[in-house]
This record gives C-alpha cells, sequence and structure tokens, in this order.
C-alpha cells in the first residue's frame, strides 16, 4: 500500500522499528511485483514515534487485529480533526455495529474489544472499512513481494458515498489498486471471511 501510494505522488509515512525502520529511512521501500518487476519508492518516509508523524489524512490500520490495542496510546498523535482510520484487518471489526440500523446499532463487541478499549481511543466516526484481498510477504527490512491481488474495498460504515471515501477510492485507484466502494462493506466483510 504505502509503496504503491508514495509512487502514485501520495506523501507516505510508515510507521516501522528496528530493521525495517531502519532500510526505510536508508533507502525507501521497495516492491517486487507478481510478474517478478520491482519497483522503488525512494520518497516513503519511515518513523518509530507517531507523533513524529503528525497529523495525517488517513491512517491505514494494517496489523493483526490483537495488535491494535498497543498501538493505542501514540495513535492520537495520528489525528487531526478530519482523519479517517481506514481498518484494513480481518474478521469482524470493533466498530461493526455503528450505525448499523436496527436494534444492535451502536453495540459494543466484547469479544474484539474488551472493554470498549479500541472504541474510546479511535471515534468511530472516523472509520472507513475495508476488506484486504491482496496477498504479500515481506522478504526483507523494506522489501514486500506481492504474491497476488491487489483489491481493497471500501465503505463508510452506515453505508452512504461520502466525498472522503471517495477521495481515498480514488486515491487508491491512482496507485493501481482496484478500490471499489461498498454500499454494504458488512457483507463485504462476511463474504472475506467466508473465503477464508
Amino acid at each position: 500500500l504505502g509503496a504503491k501510494l508514495a509512487l502514485a505522488g501520495e506523501d507516505v509515512t510508515f510507521i516501522a522499528r528496528n530493521k525495517n525502520l531502519a532500510a526505510i529511512r536508508a533507502s525507501g521501500f521497495r516492491l517486487i511485483l507478481e510478474d517478478g518487476s520491482e519497483q522503488h519508492a525512494p520518497t516513503a518516509k519511515a518513523v518509530q514515534d507517531m507523533a513524529e508523524a503528525g497529523p495525517q489524512d488517513a491512517v491505514l490500520l494494517t496489523v493483526k487485529a490483537h495488535q491494535v490495542a498497543d498501538l493505542l496510546p501514540g495513535m492520537r498523535a495520528l489525528f487531526g480533526p478530519e482523519t479517517m482510520v481506514v481498518t484494513m484487518i480481518n474478521g469482524v471489526p470493533w466498530w461493526y455495529f455503528h450505525k448499523l440500523a436496527g436494534p444492535y446499532e451502536g453495540r459494543q463487541l466484547e469479544s474484539v474489544d474488551p472493554g470498549g478499549v479500541i472504541a474510546r481511543h479511535i471515534e468511530p466516526e472516523r472509520v472507513i472499512g475495508s476488506i484486504v484481498y491482496p496477498a504479500a510477504e515481506l522478504v526483507e527490512p523494506g522489501l514486500v513481494k506481492v504474491i497476488e491481488g491487489n483489491r481493497f474495498t471500501l465503505g463508510e460504515p452506515d453505508g452512504q458515498r461520502t466525498p472522503r471515501v471517495e477521495a481515498l477510492s480514488q486515491a487508491m485507484i491512482r496507485a493501481g489498486f482496484k478500490s471499489p466502494v461498498s454500499k454494504d462493506i458488512r457483507g463485504e466483510i462476511w463474504l472475506k471471511l467466508w473465503g477464508n
């Protein structure tokens, strides 16, 4: 994501640590595509401290679900008034019932957000849902190989086609991704889980 967005002209900052941090700082980010060709994003930046990155337009949350709570103390430094948090995590998300019309609207999922810790740190109004279809592997620090796929479906929790989700979709498309906006992101979540 970061490499291709940087190559499309977006200002990208990775939050990294250890050897990945050093590699990206030294020479940017490299990507091996499915056909074996390589792309290099020399302008990609990397920081370890989220406060060093400062407020962002969009935070692409790409960690495993059980790692989100560990990031919360520093994550506020990435938020400006309009910052979107794009949840690129497999499984049922903590915000699942936010703006879901019906008797469960606003319900908290204790199984994925014990005590509501995540919901208290990431306002649900910031959330854009996403379904991640690509598979990739870290070959070495600062170098990722794409195994297959380039689709990231996006969607507002209430199904609206807002200017912000449309702008994010267009940025992703300019970077070479298939990035449709879904009117039913929860249905897409279940489709992906069924496929898994």
